[in-house]
Formats: C-alpha cells, structure tokens, sequence
C-alpha cells in the first residue's frame, strides 16, 4: 500500500492488500476522515462498501492536479455532498439492509433446522463447545453435537448422529442415520463407511442422511451464517 499526500487534505494512495488498506483507515480514521481520498487501482465490492460505509470521500483513478485546493477539486468532480447523498450509496445501503433481513431469516432457519435434528440425538447424546485442535482424536458413542470447528489433523468419530456447526478441516467418521456440516472444502467425511466427496457440500450447511442404503446430500443454507448469535 502506497500513500502521498498532494496537500493537506487530499491523499493519494493505492490497494496492494485489501486487509492492510482496512486496517489502515481503521487505525487513522480520524486523521483522514475529512480528506478526499485517491485510490488508484481497480476497487473490489468489499473495499467500496467499506469506503461508503465509513462516509469517505473518494476518487478512482483519476489523475489529480498538484496544487489545487480539497474544495475545488470536489467542485470538478462533483464531490460537493456527501456519498450518503448519492444514488449509488442509497442503492448500496438498502442491498447491506436486504442482506442483514436475509441473512437474519438464513439463522432462524438454521436454527430451526438444527433445533428439529437435535430432538432426535437421543443416544447418549453429548454436547462439545470446544475447538478441537490437530493430533486431537474424539470417540463418541453415540449422538454429538459439536458447536465449534475441527482443526486439520483432528479426528471426529461417532457411532451415532453427528451436527458439526463449525468449518471441518479434519477427519469425520459418522456411522448414524444422518449428520449435519458446514461447507469443509478441507475436510475427509466418512458417513457410513462412505467417503463423502467435498465438491457436493455446496451449501454453507448441509444434511447428509441414510435412506434404505442410499446417501442424500440436502442443502440447509445457501448463505453465511453467524453462529455466535
């Protein structure tokens, strides 16, 4: 990331690492939130909501002539009203506010979903909130529901119904009549002595059952959930 200043209100800078951009404006949000901002380079979807989000004036692109005031150059481009005023930034708002209602809908029925399936962990049902770290081997003989993620190189075995909430990085061995995972591109699922292939969880949760000797893979969510809500 690359930063001039042309004068005192008005910076230039460019975008090498989105994370590192954030983090930037995070940290000096107070110093430059009266700047105008000139990113060159092409801006990602995450980087203009971030931009919008926070009220910053920006250009992209666009060559600035040294020695002109912050209060012409916004002239020139039409910078005069704040990016809430515009149409882009309303269009964008009401798309954040459809977003948060849908993904707040996704997490009732995911908890619905997983609120039905647990009913039906009976068997020495066990109940884990624990990241299970690498070299770690779980032996359950029974039901579990596992509220958090499998690190890679730790292995997950059930006798029983397995509900995994959390991204699986390791190994799942699941012998019940159904399991319920994240999206776990990284993962090595067994369910019924059945590997499993990655590339059908195609959904941020999934049902994986058994029905007369047959393996149904049901998509739950196609959306992110937050679970610590």
């Amino acid at each position: 990331m690359n930063n001039r200043q042309y004068s005192l209100k008005v910076l230039e800078t460019s975008i090498t690492d989105e994370d590192e951009f954030i983090l930037f404006f995070d940290t000096n949000y107070m110093l430059f939130q009266d700047h105008l901002i000139s990113i060159k380079g092409e801006l990602s979807e995450r980087i203009e909501k971030y931009l919008v989000q926070k009220d910053l004036k920006y250009l992209n692109n666009i060559k600035l002539p040294q020695g002109r005031s912050r209060k012409a150059l916004e002239d020139e481009f039409g910078l005069g009203k704040s990016p809430k005023d515009s149409q882009e930034y309303k269009e964008l708002e009401e798309k954040l506010k459809d977003e948060k209602r849908e993904n707040a809908v996704n997490q009732q029925i995911a908890k619905a979903e997983i609120a039905q399936l647990t009913k039906k962990l009976t068997r020495n049902f066990v109940v884990m909130d624990t990241i299970i770290r690498s070299g770690r081997e779980i032996n359950i003989d029974g039901d579990l529901l596992l509220l958090n993620r499998v690190n890679s190189g730790a292995t997950i075995k059930t006798t029983g119904n397995l509900i995994i909430t959390q991204v699986v990085e390791g190994s799942v061995r699941c012998n019940g009549s159904f399991m319920m995972i994240a999206v776990s591109p990284k993962a090595n699922i067994v369910f019924n002595g059945v590997e499993v292939d990655n590339e059908l969880l195609t959904d941020k949760l999934n049902r994986i059952e058994l029905r007369d000797r047959e393996i149904f893979i049901i998509p739950v969510l196609k959306k992110d959930t937050n679970w610590a809500s």
